[in-house]
């Protein structure tokens, strides 16, 4: 079961979101038409992603996710955990680091949990959300992906 959607209103209440745990989202399963959607949009037409039969025979034994399909479902999986009201401008700020510890086959559940590491001022009326996102992948010790994340908010 989903944690409950956290939101926020007013810079305010996201400095005082430094350390909270967001908790987790439901569970989301990888199909292979998602990961040939990825695979059509980026040009990444690698066998291990796209071809389930000689993938079955690869070394996951499936086809799996493209590593950034599973790091771009952050996104969508964090509006599922953090709503955030009242600022002029959110913006995506980057990237510290990003791990792919296990790979995602297609046919398996992911979910995001998402921490708030820490909250900070920035010039120009905002505020810097630095957060670490892990997805986890149902039944699984590893997570699929790791990430360190740069969020800005501005009045």
């Amino acid at each position: 079961m989903t944690d409950a959607l956290r939101t926020v209103t007013g810079l305010d209440e996201i400095k005082a979101l430094g350390g909270a745990d967001l908790g987790r989202t439901d569970w989301l399963e990888i199909t292979q038409d998602r990961v040939n959607t990825f695979a059509d949009a980026t040009g990444d037409h690698q066998w291990i992603h796209v071809d389930p039969e000689r993938a079955a025979a690869g070394p996951f034994g499936a086809p799996i996710a493209h590593g950034y399909l599973t790091l771009s479902l952050i996104i969508p999986l964090f509006t599922d955990l953090l709503a955030v009201e009242s600022v002029s401008m959110s913006i995506n700020y980057g990237l510290d680091k990003v791990r792919f510890p296990l790979p995602v086959k297609v046919g398996a559940k992911i979910r995001l949990h998402g921490t708030v590491d820490e909250v900070h001022e920035v010039r120009g009326d905002g505020v810097e959300m630095r957060l670490t996102f892990t997805v986890e992948v149902e039944g699984e010790e590893k997570p699929a992906c790791v990430a360190s994340a740069i969020y800005r908010h501005y009045a």
